[in-house]
């Protein structure tokens, strides 16, 4: 489950990370009351789970009310990557002198946590070349005094920067996070405030969780994938990932991601998939329009496979999938699988590594 930026930032509050103040608008008459009570300058932010807000132009300083007026009016109702903004955060501008990134995360290769930390904050991390990494233990204490040596922080900024690490990996444990980041975490004086914030919690833990039910929201396509009787968690890559089995296409998302491919969704079309379900997951896919390739992952065990092959060449023939498609299947009848799809755009390869290979060259190019 992914968190909205002002719900993740409550969870921080709870924890003692301090994030500016704020209030969530549904109308532009809050905003406007929002914005008099924080004093102008102040910070507008669409409340969306995609990535790349600041580059979408969805996150905008407001020096006055006329400008606040305008961007809201151009904002609400906006969509950006198939999501619709409907709510807006309306923030302090926090001053600061320096912007770090931060993230602690599920390194599902190394079955255990990891931390990336970098002095160049507000960048996409991939981009960044001068980063640490290291492997955390959250059960034990976590040592982070290294990563404070490695960015260069001394006196009380030091001391301020180790207590916030520790509350954030002390959340990712007692909440079971898969990931909290914070991007950028500014310093102003010696002190830290994390300006935005993103925490992805495991599904599979909710149901310890009540406390944080009250955040879950789905997406339209999560919703019709619901009653369509699959699973789908939309994204933010480029890569659709397509298997039978939650373990299964895990571990895809893991090995697409360790070789530099986004994935755009999760989709687990389970145990007793039929061609018209295959063929609805396909459906609601073409409905993603960052969506440049389909992976598909699947071992025939209950499933048939020629039942997925003949959705696959049925969606092609109707258009309504109209990008190339790489896929590895396996098990009761893959032959058959195979021979429907050799005069199809799809392309077959004996190991998922292959395939994975040539779909992240397919969206490079």
């Amino acid at each position: 489950m992914r968190l909205l930026e002002h719900q993740a930032k409550t969870l921080f509050n709870e924890y003692g990370i301090s994030t500016p103040k704020g209030y969530v608008v549904n109308n532009k008459s809050d905003a406007i009351a929002s914005a008099e009570k924080l004093g102008y300058p102040v910070v507008l932010k669409a409340q969306l789970r995609v990535g790349g807000r600041g580059k979408a132009g969805v996150v905008v300083i407001c020096k006055d009310r006329d400008t606040l007026e305008k961007e809201y009016a151009r904002l609400y109702g906006m969509t950006v990557q198939g999501e619709k903004i409907e709510r807006l955060l309306v923030e302090a501008f926090t001053k600061h002198n320096k912007e770090y990134y931060i993230s602690i995360f599920l390194n599902r290769s190394k079955r255990s946590y990891s931390l990336i930390a970098s002095s160049e904050g507000g960048v996409e991390i991939e981009s960044v070349k001068d980063k640490i990494v290291m492997d955390l233990d959250l059960e034990d204490t976590i040592d982070i005094s290294k990563v404070a040596n490695a960015l260069n922080l001394i006196g009380k900024s030091y001391d301020n920067f180790i207590d916030l690490v520790s509350r954030l990996a002390r959340l990712v444990y007692e909440k079971e996070a898969e990931l909290a980041e914070i991007n950028p975490l500014v310093m102003s004086d010696s002190s830290f405030i994390a300006l935005d914030a993103k925490v992805i919690i495991d599904d599979n833990a909710l149901f310890r969780h009540e406390e944080l039910k009250e955040y879950e929201e789905l997406s339209s396509l999560e919703v019709e994938a619901k009653r369509s009787g699959f699973s789908l968690v939309e994204l933010e890559g480029d890569i659709a990932v397509i298997g039978n089995g939650a373990g299964l296409v895990m571990s895809t998302l893991d090995m697409l991601s360790d070789a530099n491919g986004k994935p755009a969704c999760f989709l687990d079309v389970g145990g007793t998939a039929t061609t018209e379900t295959v063929y609805k997951a396909l459906t609601l896919i073409s409905k993603m329009p960052r969506v440049k390739a389909i992976l598909v992952n699947l071992f025939g065990g209950i499933v048939r496979t020629s039942v997925v092959a003949e959705a696959i060449v049925k969606a092609y023939n109707d258009k309504v999938i109209n990008v190339p498609l790489f896929a590895r299947i396996l098990g009761a009848e893959s032959d058959k699988a195979r021979e429907i799809l050799s005069n199809s755009n799809a392309k077959m390869y004996d190991s998922v590594e292959d395939a994975i290979s040539e779909v992240v060259k397919s969206v490079r190019r």
